[in-house]
């Protein structure tokens, strides 16, 4: 119940303050300017942090259950980096402009793709190597898939109008912006039902904290847990993606806070990821936009996520290597 305060009163100082601040009290009480930038402006924007943050960080808590690695979450793993290939694809193509709804069916899908793919071939190589999915091989293919999603994203960079090569630079430095309805509607629907497919498994997660040997005998079919996690997961990165870019790190930082609050019981644990990750994002794009009255421009959330969850990263594993 206080984490849900939390991101209430979080939601609502952001749509109150920015480069500009706003009395939620005038502008409810009369129509005008102040009404329209808040509930046309700002509250579209906030709804999509609080989606976007809370489908990464219970992604994250998804996949470090399920691969029993503290480090893994979709931007490491190169979920990310192959759902915002499919999303820059379908835009070189034109696909991602024209009739809103249209685009709004089609990124989702060809980021859900592009997802579902780099998350298939991190696991397949993962596997093969000599410490199984869960040792230092699966974030090393991850990093390798994010190095060549990116090489590719910057290829069809060049080989676009600049018009289109600007669209696609917005996928690469993670933007929450000003979004359309229909896009709102789209990516909150994946996400929402991506998170609670995977919320049905967290009794399955806590049995995988036992290995695959004591699970398998309690009745859970692992093999099956593991493809349908990942074919979750990549639904909801692929959703977000497709929207904001490329924002790291969320799913990193926001499990490992929470696990240490809660502890690891995952029926706990992904519901409070999701609603600290959406008061997580939403204070970094809070912050991103109160940047323009220093900077007299906006910070894209990615880097200022980047910022804070690069060192988070490096200390966990710091200490995982010292345990």
């Amino acid at each position: 119940m206080l984490a849900v305060v939390v991101l209430a009163l979080t939601v609502a100082a952001s749509v109150s303050l920015g480069s500009e601040k706003l009395s939620p009290l005038a502008a409810w009480r009369a129509p005008g300017l102040e009404r329209t930038v808040m509930l046309q402006l700002r509250l579209p924007r906030v709804l999509l942090a609080v989606v976007a943050g809370g489908g990464l960080a219970l992604v994250g808590a998804a996949f470090q259950a399920l691969l029993r690695n503290p480090l893994a979450e979709p931007y490491v793993l190169g979920v990310s980096g192959g759902a915002a290939l499919g999303a820059t694809t379908a835009i070189a193509l034109g696909l991602g402009s024209g009739v809103a709804w249209l685009a709004a069916t089609i990124l989702p899908l060809a980021a859900f793709a592009g997802g579902l793919a780099a998350t298939a071939v991190v696991y397949a190589v993962a596997r093969r190597a000599p410490r199984g999915p869960a040792g230092a091989s699966i974030l090393l293919a991850g990093v390798m898939v994010n190095a060549i999603a990116a090489s590719l994203i910057t290829i069809s960079k060049l080989l676009v109008p600049p018009w289109r090569a600007q669209q696609m630079l917005r996928w690469l430095v993670g933007f929450v912006d000003l979004v359309h309805p229909i896009e709102l509607a789209m990516v909150a629907g994946y996400v929402l039902l991506g998170c609670t497919l995977l919320l049905r498994d967290a009794g399955r997660m806590n049995l995988l904290s036992l290995g695959d040997e004591a699970a398998h005998s309690l009745g859970v079919d692992v093999r099956v847990l593991e493809r349908r996690i990942f074919l979750l997961a990549s639904l909801v990165v692929g959703a977000i993606v497709s929207v904001t870019g490329l924002i790291g790190f969320v799913g990193l930082v926001v499990p490992h806070a929470v696990r240490r609050v809660v502890g690891p019981d995952h029926r706990v644990l992904l519901p409070l990821s999701f609603v600290a990750g959406g008061a997580l994002l939403t204070c970094c794009d809070l912050g991103a936009r109160m940047a323009f009255v220093v900077f007299e421009t906006q910070l894209p959330v990615g880097a200022i996520t980047a910022a804070f969850g690069g060192p988070a990263f490096l200390l966990i594993l710091v200490r995982g290597g010292r345990r």
